[in-house]
């Protein structure tokens, strides 16, 4: 009976740590964000490995999404960086052509 509640006490204890992190470390807080959408794409890819390809593909598919979705700040100034350098390329290609 004790060590069951030693263990609850300790998961207890590492919840309220983790919560108190997310409140005082914002970006420590985005880190354990993102755990759980890769804890999803390692859990998918491990089920279509097994065999298991219908449940697999979904779970992977729904943490790929919200993934995507958490990184969608760091993605779009990307898309926009690498859209001016395409265009900056063709405009140098078309100069060279003539």
């Amino acid at each position: 009976m004790k060590n069951r509640n030693n263990g609850t006490a300790i998961v207890l204890i590492a919840i309220g740590a983790l919560m108190l992190f997310g409140l005082f470390a914002p970006l420590f807080g985005k880190l354990i964000g993102l755990l759980f959408p890769i804890l999803m794409i390692v859990l998918g890819y491990y089920g279509i490995r097994r065999g298991r390809v219908v449940i697999g593909t979904i779970i992977l598919a729904f943490g790929a999404l919200s993934l995507l979705a958490k990184l969608s700040w760091f993605i779009g100034p990307l898309l926009g960086i690498a859209l001016v350098i395409f265009g900056i390329s063709l405009l140098k290609g078309k100069r060279n052509s003539y």
